[in-house]
């Protein structure tokens, strides 16, 4: 997948362009459903499969004062997109100025004249433009001016819910991981370096532990353990990961430690990525080292029992390695 970050780097023509148009966030199972006819309808007629997103993300630019947290890292989502198949993203740079975009002008601007799209595939409650008005019944309207086909898919739904990225948000904080990996098609994913920590899990507590730094503006799960599938390099491991605040030791800071099973190597500085599979308890405060010690053992106990009852973490470990994607 070649990445576009702006209409200037478009420097030659599409072949029978196929083209959807969304924020992505998560790249969830109803964003992947617009992938999937983007790329079948482009295998139809020998084009290309195109997906147009924004960065970064609309709400953050014309309502800060919400405070977004996003399911997927910039990169994570450019990974995901790679997944499906998809021959080019174009990542406009969202702006307070691009707001006030009509949405005429940019559908003249991007699909017909840059793009001269053929097939444009978008979601039932999608919009863009100036007061969003760039809705389906535009769309659909345009496409007879222009002489393209327009195809509005319907609500995905799961467990009799439509799946969107505001649900996925509250079911994450809600610490429910086995529906979000529903809702997602893949574990939720944390990422980060591991950091020197304060450096009890293995002299005081006797299980070493990585720790990863959950920024403010990280969409973080709710505080508690979890059993885990870690990703370092080209390896998987299973583990257990508490998120939370250390009580037992009376710490304040929000931070993240994940114990490795059957791992003793130095990763300091090391970029990992943790799947979270599923939540085993809330996060409490012992009595001392002794006594987290023994309830430790007890979650690596579940964690174990989780992991091999759990069926996807080997296609979890064959789609990270397969993410290389070209950047232009």
């Amino acid at each position: 997948m070649k990445v576009l970050r702006s209409l200037d780097d478009i420097d030659y023509s599409f072949k029978y362009p196929c083209v959807t148009i969304g924020n992505f966030d998560g790249v969830h199972v109803g964003h992947q459903a617009l992938f999937k006819k983007i790329v079948e309808l482009a295998g139809m007629h020998d084009g290309h499969a195109i997906a147009v997103t924004f960065e970064p993300h609309p709400i953050k630019v014309l309502r800060p004062q919400i405070g977004l947290k996003l399911i997927s890292t910039f990169e994570h989502k450019l990974e995901l997109i790679k997944r499906s198949g998809v021959d080019f993203l174009i990542c406009l740079e969202f702006t307070r100025e691009f707001a006030s975009t009509s949405a005429r002008q940019f559908l003249e601007r991007v699909f017909i004249r840059t793009i001269g799209v053929k097939e444009l595939v978008v979601g039932y409650d999608y919009a863009f433009g100036r007061g969003r008005e760039g809705d389906r019944d535009f769309l659909r309207a345009m496409g007879e001016v222009y002489g393209y086909n327009c195809h509005i898919l319907g609500p995905v739904k799961v467990e009799g819910e439509i799946v969107s990225s505001t649900r996925i948000r509250e079911l994450v904080t809600d610490g429910n991981m086995k529906k979000v990996r529903r809702f997602l098609g893949r574990y939720y994913q944390i990422r980060g370096v591991v950091r020197v920590g304060k450096r009890r899990g293995g002299p005081i507590v006797g299980f070493p532990t990585a720790n990863i730094l959950i920024e403010k503006e990280d969409l973080c799960p709710k505080v508690g353990v979890y059993c885990v599938q870690v990703i370092i390099d080209d390896e998987c491991f299973g583990g257990v990961m508490n998120i939370g605040y250390n009580p037992t030791f009376g710490d304040t800071g929000l931070g993240a430690e994940v114990h490795i099973f059957n791992f003793q190597r130095d990763i300091y500085g090391k970029h990992i990525k943790v799947n979270l599979i599923e939540r085993i308890r809330d996060e409490r405060k012992f009595s001392g080292p002794k006594e987290l010690r023994a309830q430790i053992r007890k979650d690596i106990d579940k964690a174990l029992f989780i992991l091999a009852q759990e069926k996807g973490l080997k296609r979890a470990c064959k789609e990270e390695f397969q993410i290389k994607y070209s950047a232009h």
